[in-house]
């Protein structure tokens, strides 16, 4: 009844007691048997040929060399949390095998050699991608998830308390963020390459020590710009740091001409709100350190100006930098 049941439902916990793997699906879940007999790839690519789903496959270790998969019914394929760890799924034949559009969800790839392989729009959210050979294979509109399997294991084990290992997950949640990086940059996939080179260097501060000097430095370098990435977040800190020193003028008071810029709550709400967008305004020509003179600072006003002024530099150069190395990948 167990093997009949995993047989037609894809049930993978009733194939655990079957050592010696006798239904053809509890053979496939059945993690030790071993599975690098002479026949092991024509039964592998029969399977694909009619269609079956392959959830919760155990390959770790298949000798899959040379699989002929052209023409097996792969678009789509379900290949959830199967596990593909070590499997040899190398040489030319491989560029015929049609991972489109597979859904590998949640399945190890450690180690796996998928040299040449064709996943193109194929899902590896939350896939174990450490070590992975994609060299040659096709990775157009893959989708790799919001976060890695590692820095996910990396996240519950620190809030655990485990500091330890999760040092070791973060380092190797890097680790495959800068191969992902390697390869996408090889391809000119530079979006998704910037992507991965930002959450290298946010793994690799996740190991320094909390408010140390490299990982302020490299939380400030995020917080501006993504470590390059992105040219968004110098907009955002830009047009921040301006409306908030524009409140600063308003409330602390700038000289226009003999009067004052000032919040005044016996005053109406529309001239209120022409005195702030006075101060908008003086914030904005200070920040771009244009200065036309006709709003002057005064009193503590005066220190934000000049801090302003500094920001702003800072941020025009920034942002410069930035779009520039964006517009030339």
């Amino acid at each position: 009844m167990d093997q009949i049941r995993c047989k037609y439902m894809g049930h993978k916990n009733a194939c655990q007691h079957l050592a010696d793997g006798h239904s053809e699906f509890c053979f496939w879940h059945n993690a030790q048997v071993i599975k690098n007999t002479p026949d092991i790839k024509t039964r592998l690519e029969n399977l694909f040929n009619e269609g079956h789903s392959l959830e919760g496959f155990e390959l770790h270790n298949a000798q899959l060399s040379g699989v002929n998969l052209a023409g097996a019914n792969l678009i789509g394929a379900r290949l959830l949390h199967a596990d593909l760890s070590k499997a040899n799924l190398s040489r030319a034949n491989l560029a015929d095998v049609r991972f489109f559009q597979a859904n590998l969800s949640g399945a190890s790839l450690f180690k796996a050699n998928l040299e040449n392989a064709n996943l193109n729009e194929a899902n590896l959210e939350n896939a174990n991608l450490l070590g992975v050979r994609l060299e040659n294979a096709r990775l157009e509109h893959t989708y790799w998830g919001k976060i890695l399997l590692q820095e996910k294991l990396a996240i519950a084990a620190q809030k655990a308390g485990k500091k330890i290992e999760a040092q070791q997950l973060y380092g190797e949640a890097e680790e495959v963020a800068r191969y992902l990086t390697n390869e996408s940059e090889k391809r000119r996939q530079y979006d998704v390459g910037g992507h991965f080179y930002q959450l290298e260097r946010v793994m690799r501060r996740m190991q320094t020590r909390p408010f140390s000097g490299a990982w302020l430095w490299s939380k400030l370098v995020d917080i501006l710009c993504g470590y390059g990435e992105n040219a968004s977040r110098v907009i955002s800190f830009s047009l921040s740091v301006i409306i908030t020193s524009a409140m600063f003028y308003f409330f602390l008071g700038v000289r226009d001409g003999d009067g004052m810029l000032i919040f005044n709550a016996q005053e109406s709400i529309e001239h209120n709100l022409f005195g702030f967008l006075e101060c908008l305004y003086f914030s904005v020509i200070t920040f771009t350190t244009v200065g036309y003179g006709d709003i002057l600072p005064i009193g503590f006003a005066r220190f934000i100006a000049a801090s302003e002024a500094f920001i702003g530099a800072f941020s025009i150069s920034l942002f410069v930098v930035v779009f520039m190395r964006k517009m030339t990948q």
